[in-house]
This record gives C-alpha cells, sequence and structure tokens, in this order.
C-alpha cells in the first residue's frame, strides 16, 4: 500500500485538502498534520470541529470523519514525529492548502514547525512533492518562492477555478480543485468530467 504525507495549513481552502485525504484513503495510508492555525479555518469553513486537547483525540475525531484506521495525526510541532526522518518512507507529501507562510519555509529550508521539516525531508530525499498555495494577488516575494521550488521538481498547484465541467456548486468546485491536485501526481479518481474535444474523429483512448 502507498503512503502520503498530507498538511493543511493556514490558509483558506481547508475544505480541498479534506477532499484529497478522503480521495488518498481510498488507496493509501495518509499521514497528516495539521497546522496549529488551521483547526479554526477547518471548523469555521467546513464545520468540522476537529480540535482536541491531545493528538490521540484530534486523531479519533479525524478518523471517526473518515471511517478509516489508515490516517495518522501529528501535531504541527512534534518534531520527533516519524514524518520528519528520512528514513520513514513515503511516496510523497502534499500541502493543500499551503500559506505563503509556509511556502516561505519550505522554499528557505528553515524546517521551523513539522510541515516544514517534512517538506524539507521530502526535498532531501528526492521524493514528490506538492504544494497549492493560496493567496491573490501574488507578489514577487511569493512568485520568487515559487519558482525558486519549481526549479527543483516541486510540483506548484494553485487552486485555480475551471468551468468546462460546467460546476454546479460550491461542492462541485472543491472536487475540480481535489482532482487536479490529484492529477498532478497521478493519482486516479472522478472526481469531475474530463473536457473532451469535439473535433471530427477525435476520441480519447479509454
Amino acid at each position: 500500500m502507498k503512503r502520503y504525507v498530507i498538511a493543511i495549513t493556514g490558509a483558506t481552502g481547508s475544505a480541498i485538502g479534506i477532499r484529497v485525504i478522503g480521495e488518498l484513503l481510498k488507496e493509501a495510508e495518509v499521514h497528516l498534520i495539521v497546522s496549529s492555525g488551521s483547526f479554526f479555518i477547518i471548523q469555521s469553513e467546513t464545520g468540522m470541529d476537529w480540535n482536541a486537547a491531545d493528538a490521540n483525540k484530534v486523531q479519533a475525531k479525524i478518523r471517526r470523519h473518515f471511517s478509516t484506521r489508515r490516517l495518522f495525526y501529528w501535531e504541527g510541532h512534534n518534531m520527533a514525529a516519524p514524518v520528519s526522518s528520512g528514513s520513514f518512507r513515503t511516496d510523497g507529501m502534499l500541502v493543500v492548502p499551503c500559506s505563503m507562510k509556509t511556502l516561505s519555509g519550505i522554499a528557505s529550508g528553515y524546517a521551523n514547525t513539522l510541515v516544514e521539516r517534512a517538506a524539507d525531508v521530502t526535498i532531501k530525499e528526492g521524493r514528490m512533492l506538492l504544494l497549492s498555495p493560496r493567496e491573490m494577488p501574488l507578489s514577487a516575494i511569493h512568485l520568487e518562492n515559487m519558482l525558486k521550488l519549481a526549479r527543483i521538481g516541486v510540483k506548484i498547484a494553485p487552486p485555480v477555478a475551471g468551468f468546462y465541467h460546467n460546476p454546479q456548486s460550491l461542492d462541485d468546485m472543491v472536487d475540480f480543485f481535489a482532482g487536479k491536485i490529484l492529477d498532478a501526481v497521478g493519482i486516479q479518481h472522478t472526481l469531475f468530467t474530463r473536457w473532451e474535444s469535439s473535433a471530427p474523429g477525435w476520441k480519447e483512448d479509454k
């Protein structure tokens, strides 16, 4: 079974990260890091209260939400967590959404939090890393940090809206964002209807 690390950081768009987690759990073990400032955002934007007095209780809440025991939760400042070590084998890491603070820390190799350390380990071990930065407009600092990471192979996948799938609700848009992120890391899903050309004689191989 595959194993992924996913982080939700303190930016709007936590619903997208939660949808991605649900898809990853269909085929993989998931190790989740939630930054301390994200619990309030998750509750505010989704209505889900994942906060609790200790990590075990947080993990129990999240496992109940996803109805699985293949999900493991690690506190954002627990630098002794297994995901902080390169010897802990994974198939990659996703940060969805990724705050500009986290992006900056990863780009500079600061590794001050578990999210940044796990991302730093992912980079040094040559594994897949995807960041979904959530901010606009983008400053030159933001763009330079993204370019620096993209040049070493980090996938930058901001949640940019598409309309060719004819979305009818916010859930449809969340599915689209999550699906495009999963596409970027080669994970199969059926979250949205893909665009198909109407050119005569064209047919996609199924």
